[in-house]
């Protein structure tokens, strides 16, 4: 449950004690539960901060948004609508046409038009590779998503810019897979993008990353980024604790993450 603020809350209370028939009883309760209620659903100080980046990043746009582009070599088409999703990746090798389709339905793969028979752990690697590369595509606007639990940790600089940091980790139920893996993002003051952000992982030997936006394309209204990626020498520390190796040198570029021939197209 997310809390409003005392302001809100406080002044509810106000309204109820200044009416002119004060209520009684059953009343009293059944108000009481109106002022929880509203108190319960108005958003946080972290969901105010992250619902303004969604907003910079392009809002609602992303409702209705197939994103097409090339990442290393593969083409992806990414949709992701409050009621379904569709994420497309396609590729050749050796001379063969692979098609990796993700929805509510599940993972399938074809080669060549047929559908291809995949062992559990083949399906549950393939489906967490194209679902990582789908919600960094789409950032912010997963972290709405209703398993997201958003945290403020305050203010901080990097490379003389100021930032709102927040703080994502994930319920159990929903959260998927990777439920425990938590992330940070330093949301600019002034753009409300995202120029920063890491995350600690628990698949593939689980490990940390920094990232550091370096070009934003802007396209039909959205706003998708690239990004440099980076990692510490030793994973097993804090991911509050790389910001500050990151400020010192002290991480290493592993890869940039580039999206090349961007398309955006708005589904009905």
């Amino acid at each position: 449950m997310k809390y409003a603020g005392k302001g809100l809350i406080l002044g509810l209370f106000g309204r109820m004690l200044s009416m002119k028939t004060k209520p009684k009883g059953k009343e009293w309760y059944l108000l009481l539960l109106i002022v929880l209620a509203v108190a319960c659903k108005a958003p946080n100080e972290a969901e105010n901060i992250v619902n303004q980046s969604i907003e910079a990043h392009g809002g609602d746009l992303y409702k209705s948004a197939e994103i097409s582009f090339t990442f290393r070599e593969r083409q992806y088409k990414i949709f992701k609508s409050p009621n379904s999703y569709s994420y497309t990746r396609a590729f050749t090798d050796e001379g063969k046409k692979t098609v990796d389709v993700l929805n509510k339905e599940g993972f399938s793969r074809e080669v060549d038009g047929e559908m291809v028979a995949l062992f559990e752990e083949d399906k549950l690697a393939y489906t967490n590779s194209v679902n990582s590369v789908a919600y960094f595509a789409f950032l912010p606007y997963g972290l709405n998503d209703a398993a997201v639990i958003k945290k403020s940790l305050g203010s901080e600089i990097i490379e003389g810019k100021d930032y709102h940091l927040i703080k994502v980790t994930f319920e159990k139920d929903g959260g998927g897979e990777d439920f425990e893996d938590e992330f940070l993002y330093w949301i600019n003051k002034e753009t409300y993008l995202i120029d920063y952000l890491a995350y600690s992982y628990h698949t593939d030997g689980g490990g940390l990353r920094f990232r550091k936006a370096i070009n934003t394309h802007e396209v039909s209204g959205l706003f998708l980024q690239d990004y440099e990626n980076y990692k510490p020498e030793d994973e097993s520390i804090p991911v509050e604790d790389l910001a500050e190796l990151f400020k010192n040198g002290e991480l290493k570029l592993l890869s940039e993450i580039l999206l090349e021939d961007i398309q955006v197209k708005f589904v009905k």
